[in-house]
């Protein structure tokens, strides 16, 4: 171990801050490019959804699998010093290379704004994202090890407090690089031709990650470093295989059991080895159920978002997007790590209940599941406001009369009358039952419908004469994604018009047809008309509704004095229920990751013997990437059409890990791993290695804790 000369701040060590700080930068640098990954590919690479979505997993994934790969660099090879700088400063690589992938000039060779070399921009991204991957995975279990070996024995509450601001650390940075690089992706940028600034929003996460690296380099002089003892992973593997093999071998009953099924390695290898490796297989046992917790953590990013496309982001002044909810977790971390460390805890000491790290570790479990609960129930709310769409083989068909006559439809078992310029609501059909639709009006001729519909989806009969109609599919099957509103224009006026909404072009719609819908954010659109059908004195000029959160309307260009004017048709109802109902459920959610993260962290740190603090960081964030394989498994085999069941499966399924955890929790004996390492290191000096595991003394500090 190199010790450099001790600093201390208000009882902390000095070099921690330098650590903290890093951490932030770090976490703002990874946050703040994520948040732009799926835009980016399917905005400037023109993916779809499905393939963004899966490179953007396929991506994080790779950031939770790498820890292994840092921790086994760190503790086998270079140490944890080494290996964050080294790994950083790929990391930063990545960074600049994803932000300089997303210079469209850089291919725009004739300057119209697009990238003529668009697969040398997909190359540098994937190039970047992958050195990113590495970067981060890589010094993951590193970092918060390394700030834990800060510590002198005796300051397991600093060391503790350490690992709640490292998290309220992560959270700051995870919240502010959110709202900030969005901001600058929005920006117009460019040389030659003026696109959203993907190079600033990619580049100031670039930048952080630069200082993060600068920030943990100056600590350096005041930073305790344990020096690594080699492929400690390789022996434990020789190790762990041996013991099974010679257990096979002597799997008679002529031999003599013992004590624990590692011990069948002491013909080959030392007891310090095999102790440590109880060690961290005994961790590693309890980490069997956690992947469950985070499968419902995870879900704040995507289930939960849909949740809030189906609500209404009014609260009070503030417009929230659907996918800005996910903030209330990062604030709620900022708030609540301080209070639960500085207030909650020492209330339940004081109270004499012995809160140990598996307990708080249940409760978070129990929280979280209770958080689906609620998510639950208020999915029951939200369903009873949402539309009927049609499913199987269901159509449903609207009739919109945009003529002057009053029409009156004649459907199997039910007649809709449509006076002029007025329409009805969905209805439902069976089509196989939808074998005939007349059309009539007063004085005319009875017109029959050419059947067109296509089951399992929405139309519109368009009519304006008794023997003129139009069978229109609408291709909006779902509430609008994203809280979005859509907007589409049908041409009653006569000739061809064009329509702008907020920027966005409706060209050619001809006479006595429909356009397809567009999307916008809430609030009013202006919009502009503009044909040669339009006399001169006419206003071109119009201002839509004041759109709120999820709904759909037509707008019917007719005509009255000559001029154009607008009607409009409510398609989708706007959301009714508030966004802000979703808080509950993110404050369960935050409560059990509060003591259920933080403690993990610690509790990874403090379980594991000097040389293996990092696998075992790693082996906690391998827990994050199988919970997120579970939501996959489960979100692909899942035949659940109700929401709010899936949301009850999810929570029944962590209930039931919560408990077995914490019967697995109940059986745990809590170690000093520096006092067993100390006891090793004594006997060696005397040439007597004895087992601690089986001999220790009761009465010892190392002596169980129970849960």
């Amino acid at each position: 171990m190199g010790l450099s000369k001790s600093h201390s701040c208000f009882g902390y060590p000095l070099s921690i801050f330098f650590i903290v700080i890093n951490e932030f930068c770090e976490r703002f640098s990874y946050y703040g490019m994520k948040a732009l990954l799926i835009l980016y590919f399917t905005r400037f690479f023109k993916w779809d959804d499905d393939l963004s979505t899966a490179i953007y997993h396929t991506f994080v994934a790779l950031c939770y699998l790498t820890p292994i790969l840092g921790a086994l660099i760190a503790d086998s090879w270079l140490g944890k010093f080494s290996t964050i700088v080294s790994l950083s400063i790929v990391y930063t690589i990545g960074q600049v290379v994803i932000a300089v992938s997303s210079i469209h000039e850089l291919s725009d060779y004739d300057h119209n704004g697009t990238p003529n070399n668009l697969p040398l921009h997909v190359a540098l991204s994937m190039f970047g994202l992958g050195l990113i991957a590495l970067g981060t995975g890589g010094i993951k279990p590193c970092v918060s090890a390394f700030g834990g070996d800060q510590f002198e024995e005796g300051q397991e509450k600093q060391r503790n407090r350490f690992f709640s601001i490292f998290y309220l650390a992560i959270n700051a940075g995870s919240l502010i690089s959110t709202i900030v690089t969005p901001i600058l992706r929005v920006q117009e940028c460019g040389i030659h031709s003026k696109q959203a600034c993907y190079p600033l929003a990619f580049g100031v996460p670039a930048a952080l990650m630069a200082i993060a690296l600068l920030v943990f380099i100056a600590g350096n002089s005041m930073y305790k470093k344990f020096q690594p003892q080699g492929n400690i992973m390789g022996d434990v593997a020789k190790c762990i295989g041996f013991a099974i093999k010679n257990r096979f071998r002597h799997r008679s009953k002529d031999f003599p059991k013992r004590e624990h099924w590692l011990d069948w390695a002491r013909e080959k290898y030392d007891e310090r080895l095999i102790s440590q490796i109880k060690m961290v297989t005994k961790v590693m046992f309890l980490y069997i159920p956690l992947p469950m917790f985070w499968a419902l953590f995870d879900q704040q990013g995507s289930r939960w978002t849909l949740q809030a496309t189906t609500m209404n982001g009014k609260i009070g002044l503030l417009d929230i997007q659907p996918d800005q909810m996910q903030t209330v977790n990062a604030i709620l971390i900022v708030i609540m790590v301080p209070i639960v460390d500085a207030v909650v805890y020492p209330l339940i000491e004081k109270c004499g209940f012995n809160f140990t790290p598996l307990k708080k570790m249940t409760v978070g479990m129990f929280l979280a599941s209770m958080s689906f609960v609620v998510a639950a129930v208020l999915q029951v709310e939200i369903d009873k406001t949402l539309p009927v769409f049609p499913e199987g083989n269901q159509v449903q068909i609207k009739v919109l009369n945009i003529g002057n006559n009053n029409m009156t439809i004649h459907f199997p078992e039910v007649t809709v009358n449509v006076g002029q310029m007025s329409g009805n609501d969905f209805r439902t059909f069976d089509l196989d039952k939808l074998t005939s639709i007349n059309i009539s009006s007063p004085g005319s001729p009875v017109t029959p419908v050419i059947p067109d519909f296509e089951k399992g989806k929405r139309h519109t009969l368009l009519v304006w004469e008794p023997n003129y109609y139009r069978v229109i599919k609408d291709g909006l099957n779902q509430k609008p994604e994203k809280g979005e509103n859509g907007v589409r224009f049908v041409n009653a006026f006569g000739g061809s018009f064009n329509a702008t909404v907020d920027g966005i072009l409706y060209e050619n719609i001809t006479s006595n047809n429909v356009s397809k819908y567009m999307f916008f954010s809430y609030g009013t659109k202006d919009i502009m008309l503009s044909s040669a059908e339009i006399p001169g004195h006419c206003n071109k000029f119009f201002t839509s509704l004041n759109f709120g959160f999820g709904s759909a309307y037509t707008y019917v260009i007719t005509r009255r004095d000559g001029c154009p004017i607008l009607n409009i048709f409510e398609d989708i109802a706007p959301n009714t229920i508030n966004m802000a109902l979703q808080v509950p459920q993110y404050f369960l959610i935050t409560c059990g990751e509060v003591v259920f993260s933080v403690t993990g962290l610690e509790f990874s740190y403090s379980q594991a013997p000097s040389n293996m603090k990092s696998v075992l960081q790693a082996g906690w964030l391998l827990t994050v990437a199988v919970g997120n394989i579970i939501v996959l498994i489960v979100a692909g085999a899942g035949q659940i059409k109700q929401q709010w069941a899936e949301y009850l499966l999810f929570a029944s399924l962590l209930l039931a890990v919560c408990i077995i955890f914490a019967i697995m929790a109940r059986f745990y004996t809590y170690i000093n791993p520096a006092e067993i390492e100390a006891y090793f290191d004594e006997e060696e000096k005397k040439k007597k290695p004895e087992n601690l595991y089986a001999e220790i003394d009761p009465a010892s500090p190392t002596a169980q804790t129970k849960m």
